[in-house]
């Protein structure tokens, strides 16, 4: 593991160790550390604006895991995004910044921009494309010259997805050329919720699409090739035989970063890149009727300054309490799973790419609970722990990555794994 030393003390410092997902976080860490030989090898603090929610944060904690010693013996850093001083304290104790205050957009540079010129590498569970894509258009550069890692999006968003390709592509015998996945998420009696600062973010990206388009000119990038027959494009709303259910693409953050991890595996290690679309389902009709009437008033609300304050004013209104101010209750939490399952083509060993159609299949899956506050948290802290413990695997010297791309040669795949996230191949 990376070392600690007298002036960076901490191997983790959970920065917004107070907001909703934070503190999942701590809780997280806390149980990653016990597992530690006498729980004293990862060395950990938290960090926010206020001492007093922290010490309640920790509080709490120290309750739900019976661990009295939290209360004590975890560390308080007072810090505050809108103060670059306390951001450059924080990230000077530091060797790995786990950074929970979203959204992003609004919230994540500053944070980004004190780890990078204070020797902190950087992690967060970010589901925002334009933000993640300026971060590393912006700092890949710089990071890379103090030899500093930028990996966003390590929770739910992307990592299942991601790192599903990656594991699709490890079990395929010969070359995979197209996947496309289908994310069913289970919840029980009460439903699946989610918290505002989720809700905020899509409403800002969506109000802000053009300006993404816009930065992707900026990278330069030719178009990666595809390799072998060109995957089939679908509706925007179909049944499928998968799921046995309606479902649309998927339109959180997976397709920016699986490309942008294609995209370095090409370029960098001159594999065969992977053309993957991504879909959720939505259930019945009653289910899409509500979904195009919710969804066309959206869009349009989304447009207009009113409207985007209308909407993040009553999230749980406008999307028919799908998410609130007040976030999931832990049965809510308990109660809900998620599956992504992987359907893959390719060629099978010996066959040439560019000769006919694919001959092979694959089917892959990832499972695991709850997906915002269970499953990304767990995701979070294995990135942080195998980025601790395999900093010589990951590429070059630093820069900002997604996760595919600073993880390929890990074992965070085993490290999920075994805490909860399962990769598998199934019959197809």
């Amino acid at each position: 593991m990376a070392a600690v030393t007298a002036s960076r003390p901490y191997h983790i410092i959970v920065f917004g160790a107070s907001g909703f997902t934070g503190q999942f976080v701590v809780e997280e860490v806390a149980r990653c550390a016990a597992e530690s030989p006498g729980g004293s090898s990862l060395k950990w603090a938290v960090a926010g604006r206020s001492r007093r929610r922290l010490e309640d944060v920790l509080k709490q904690a120290a309750g739900r895991l019976s661990m009295p010693e939290l209360r004590t013996d975890i560390e308080i850093i007072v810090a505050d995004v809108s103060i670059e001083e306390s951001l450059a304290i924080m990230c000077q104790q530091g060797v790995v910044i786990l950074n929970c205050v979203g959204p992003y957009r609004f919230f994540g540079e500053p944070v980004v921009k004190a780890c990078v010129e204070n020797g902190a590498h950087y992690i967060d569970i970010c589901g925002e494309p334009q933000f993640l894509e300026r971060m590393q258009l912006e700092y890949h550069s710089k990071a890379l010259d103090r030899g500093v890692y930028v990996i966003g999006s390590c929770g739910f968003d992307s990592i299942p997805a991601d790192l599903g390709i990656l594991y699709t592509q490890r079990q395929f015998k010969g070359t995979l050329t197209a996947v496309e996945s289908f994310l069913d998420i289970s919840s029980g009696p009460q439903g699946f919720s989610g918290h505002d600062a989720t809700w905020q973010s899509a409403v800002y990206g969506f109000s802000d699409s053009r300006s993404l388009r816009q930065l992707r000119k900026k990278f330069g990038h030719k178009p990666l090739p595809v390799v072998g027959a060109k995957a089939k494009k679908r509706g925007f709303l179909f049944f499928s035989k998968e799921l046995q259910q309606y479902v649309i693409p998927f339109m959180g953050s997976d397709p920016s970063v699986v490309r942008r991890t294609q995209r370095f595996l090409y370029e960098e290690e001159q594999q065969s890149p992977v053309q993957y679309s991504a879909y959720v389902g939505v259930g019945g009709l009653f289910s899409v009727f509500k979904l195009l009437c919710g969804g066309l008033l959206f869009w349009f609300m989304v447009k207009f300054s009113l409207g985007r304050r209308l909407l993040t004013m009553f999230p749980s209104f406008f999307s028919f309490g799908m998410f609130s101010k007040a976030g999931p209750t832990m049965k809510q939490i308990e109660d809900t799973c998620f599956s992504l399952t992987f359907y893959g083509d390719g060629y099978s060993e010996g066959t040439d790419p560019s000769q006919g159609r694919p001959d092979a299949k694959i089917c892959t899956q990832v499972m695991g609970a709850e997906p915002g506050y269970v499953a990304t948290v767990s995701a979070m802290v294995q990135a942080a722990v195998t980025l601790l413990n395999e900093l010589h695997s990951l590429p070059r010297r630093g820069g900002v990555y997604s996760p595919g791309s600073a993880f390929y040669k890990t074992s965070l795949i085993e490290r999920l794994h075994s805490h909860g996230i399962k990769f598998s191949v199934r019959s197809y």
